[in-house]
């Protein structure tokens, strides 16, 4: 009986980090034409639709990049706490935050403000409402060692409720109050046009001023986790906290800032949900709670690897995939297609960390024996 052992790599190669990604997604792609098939589909026929519906024309380049920008604001925010072994689940909540500390100032500001100052301050108080919201499972995880897994995820809930009860269950100065018909059909108060976010169109595309932001965040988390101190203590944290204790590091400031960075990037997501497509704060069940893109995030980061420029690239083929099964959903086309193959996607790339991080052995094999014995007693045997 061969015994196979696993092991964790001591030095992970480098072209493990682009190959296992790919080959993921391409073996998820197989397994899902397997699913097809069994189902009495054409793998290659849905396949060839899912890919013109999401990237042939500027139409389709539009709608993707419009779904890809909230899933590339909490992939970035998912990112950016994994990287640290911080598993921030509550990106979905933090996004909810977002939204309702962007709309509210908005409505604050009113339509007469210049719409510059009015981007910068709902970006201000998006990302601030995010952080905020991100530090109550922060500081329960640094001060009170709980799981910070359990209590993130938890306080989506808790998000979801908020945004509920500020439209439908109060008078909320989010609460449109000024006509019966809206007093008795609850309805969030509208932002102006002159508040709408800018939409330019270069190469006949357009593209949401929130997908440059978040391209923007994203070379700020490239350069903060390669090229500083703060980076530098991130991955010794995320790689033996211990050490990182004893070498002086200050772990529970790192916990806390490091998720209210991760809170603030989705709440991003959410400033730019309300400047970029909503234009009102979404309860409805149509709205923010009925997109998922807190989880789906996840996968985002999961598939780039916490690369910050890699999640930019996944977040474009998820949201393509996310458009493309909204454009062709009917009675010919799976509905359930894009959520099956999202998370056999997350299966694959959870599978394929594995083999990053760990490889197999066969105590005996020779090979095995020509690398891991030192060269003397391989002589002296």
């Amino acid at each position: 009986m061969i015994n196979v052992k696993i092991e964790r790599r001591l030095e992970q190669p480098r072209w493990l980090s682009v190959a296992v990604p790919v080959v993921s997604v391409a073996f998820s792609f197989l397994v899902m034409a397997v699913v097809l098939a069994v189902t009495g589909h054409d793998p290659w026929n849905t396949y060839r639709r899912l890919f013109d519906a999401a990237f042939v024309g500027s139409t389709a380049w539009t709608f993707t990049l419009e779904s890809a920008t909230p899933l590339l604001f909490t992939g970035l925010a998912a990112a950016a706490a994994f990287r640290m072994q911080l598993f921030n689940i509550g990106a979905e909540g933090q996004l909810y935050l977002g939204a309702i500390g962007a709309a509210g100032i908005a409505i604050w500001l009113g339509p007469h403000q210049s719409l510059t100052v009015t981007i910068l301050m709902m970006c201000l108080c998006g990302g601030a409402a995010g952080a905020l919201w991100a530090l109550i499972p922060g500081a329960l995880k640094a001060f009170g060692r709980t799981n910070e897994i359990i209590t993130s995820l938890m306080l989506n809930y808790v998000a979801g409720q908020l945004l509920t009860y500020l439209i439908f269950d109060s008078a909320s100065p989010w609460r449109d109050l000024s006509t019966v018909q809206t007093r008795s059909f609850p309805q969030a108060i509208p932002l102006k046009p002159s508040q709408f976010w800018p939409f330019p169109a270069p190469f006949d595309v357009s593209v949401h001023f929130g997908f440059f932001l978040a391209l923007g965040v994203a070379v700020v988390l490239f350069v903060l986790f390669r090229f500083t101190r703060f980076g530098f203590e991130m991955n010794v944290i995320g790689d033996s906290p211990r050490a990182a204790r004893y070498s002086g590091m200050r772990t529970r400031r790192k916990i806390l800032a490091v998720m209210a960075i991760s809170g603030a990037i989705a709440g991003l997501g959410g400033a730019s949900q309300v400047g970029d497509v909503a234009h009102e704060l979404d309860a409805s069940p149509q709205g923010l709670q009925s997109a998922n893109y807190g989880y789906t995030g996840i996968v985002v980061a999961a598939l780039g690897r916490y690369n910050p420029i890699a999640v930019c690239l996944v977040a474009v083929l998820i949201g393509g995939l996310q458009n493309a099964g909204t454009f062709l959903a009917g009675a010919d086309f799976p509905s359930g297609l894009v959520g099956v193959m999202q998370g056999i996607i997350l299966f694959c790339a959870l599978g394929g960390e594995l083999l990053i991080r760990y490889r197999v052995r066969i105590p005996g094999h020779a090979r095995v024996v020509a690398e891991d014995v030192p060269p003397a007693e391989v002589e002296a045997s």
